[in-house]
Order: C-alpha cells, then sequence, then structure tokens
C-alpha cells in the first residue's frame, strides 16, 4: 500500500469534515524525550498536489518543494526550543560516516512498518498477538546498528500529503453549494485536505515508541486552512503533529499516581 493510499484510509477512519483530528499511540512505557538526548530527524517526505476538476490529484514539485523547505524550518525551530542535540536532514548525504543509501534503506524500513501500524491501529485490522493499547512495532537490528552508526539515540520520521482545489475544482464546488440554496445539493466534492503521520524510533532497541496522525479536510469554496506551502502553515502542521507528545499508558498512569499522592500529602 502507497503511503498516500494509506492516509487516505486513515483519514476515513478518523471521518472528519472540516475539521482536524489527531490521534497518538504510544508504548506503554513511553517517556517524551528530555535532557540530554540525541534526535535525529530524517528530511520530511512531503508531497502537494493539485486536485483536478475530475477531482484526481496532481502532484507539483514547485508547490513540494516550497512545502518541505518550510516544514524543515518549523521542525528546526520547535525541536531547538526542547533541548537536546537535534540534527534535521535537508539531504541523505549530511551525516558524516552514513552513506545516502544507508538513510534511504532505513527510510523505507520505516515506512513499511508504518503502514503495519496504520493498517491495524487506526484502520481496525486488529492481529490476535497485538492487542495491548501500547505500539508493539519494532524496525529491529537494523535501526540499533543505523543509531550505532549515526550515534543518536532517537529517529524521527515524517510524511506529509496536502492538495488544493484548481480553478475548475473550486467553481464546480460552489456550483453545489449554490445548488442547495434551490433544493438540489450536489455530492461532496471538494477532494482536498491534508494528511501527515509522524514516527518515533528508540535507535537503542529498534522499537517504534511513538506515533501519531493528523487529518484535517478544510477546503470549503477555495479558503484552506493551515497551507504547509507557507510557514504559518508548515508551522501548524508541525505543531499539530508533534506539539503535544503524550506518554504511554503506564507512564501516564505513574504520574496520576505522583499527582494523587502528593495531594494527599498537601492535606494532611
Amino acid at each position: 500500500m502507497r503511503r498516500s493510499m494509506l492516509l487516505g484510509a486513515v483519514a476515513a477512519s478518523l471521518a472528519t469534515t472540516g475539521c482536524v483530528q489527531t490521534r497518538q499511540f504510544a508504548d506503554l512505557q513511553f517517556a517524551p524525550p528530555q535532557g540530554d538526548y540525541k534526535l535525529l530527524v530524517l528530511r520530511p517526505d512531503v508531497q502537494v498536489s493539485s486536485i483536478t476538476t475530475g477531482g484526481l490529484p496532481e502532484p507539483r514539485a514547485d508547490w513540494t518543494e516550497q512545502a518541505r523547505t518550510h516544514v524543515i524550518a518549523a521542525l528546526r525551530e520547535q525541536q531547538a526550543g526542547r533541548g537536546g542535540k537535534t540534527l534535521v536532514l535537508e539531504r541523505r548525504d549530511a551525516i558524516p560516516g552514513v552513506t545516502a543509501d544507508q538513510v534511504a534503506d532505513i527510510e523505507r524500513l520505516n515506512a513499511a512498518v508504518s503502514q503495519s501500524v496504520a493498517l491495524h491501529k487506526y484502520i481496525g485490522v486488529t492481529l490476535p498477538t497485538k492487542r495491548r493499547r501500547g505500539l508493539e512495532y519494532t524496525l529491529g537490528q537494523d535501526a540499533v546498528r543505523f543509531g550505532q552508526r549515526t550515534g543518536y539515540d532517537y529517529a524521527l520520521f515524517m510524511h506529509a500529503e496536502d492538495s488544493f482545489a484548481s480553478t475548475g475544482r473550486v467553481a464546480l464546488q460552489v456550483l453545489g453549494i449554490a445548488g442547495c440554496f434551490v433544493g438540489f445539493c450536489a455530492p461532496n466534492i471538494g477532494g482536498a485536505g491534508q494528511s501527515a503521520y509522524a514516527s518515533l524510533v528508540d535507535l537503542r532497541t529498534g522499537d517504534v515508541v511513538w506515533f501519531n496522525v493528523v487529518q484535517a479536510s478544510s477546503q470549503v469554496a477555495g479558503i484552506k486552512f493551515g497551507d504547509i506551502r507557507s510557514k504559518e502553515g508548515a508551522a501548524q502542521l508541525v505543531d499539530r503533529l508533534l506539539g503535544r507528545m503524550k506518554p504511554g499508558k503506564d507512564i501516564r498512569r505513574q504520574q496520576r499516581q505522583q499527582r494523587a499522592q502528593r495531594s494527599q500529602g498537601g492535606t494532611q
């Protein structure tokens, strides 16, 4: 399943209309990285398309490069405020001692595992051996060796797709909306939206420890929400995807217990 098809299926499972939704999964023992950690952010996989009058997406290389540039800048700005040592890659050959082919291999491996995460955790094709509420997915020893070569503790992967209705598509949509006023509503023909996912891998174990999906369907009569071709829109997407990283279930339980103990101690 290609990533565009994968995100389309996930978007359908989230069932949004003109709004934004996110859904996170984390390893039961996951705590967001803090302190003196080393994070490698792989080059974001971005695609921006134009939706034709007939409803088909046509990739736009100029829009895609523009969006990727802003997403990379937004990632750098966001991660700079979180502490730790972070490297955001613009090219696959930017890591000393690691070839571009080795980076591409780990990207392909993560893409395959991410498809499995989406299929079984978001779309609902459950597996008998993976019914716990946490994540139980791994990139295995390939990721561990990649961490040893790079010297980083974590790897963050990000994929984003955005689409914009063409002039003809917008005109068709406006006609459909206008038809409602005379007693006939055309079917939903917006056809434009934004989808993204991020995957955090612990390179010391190879395990996927956190995963999040963002889906937005918000273009109505040409009004686009969160245009990632702009600096502001890219920053908005990065914040939605990474800004509120939740700990795993067991860690949240421990935090609630600690708060309860502090509260009880304060009332004595």
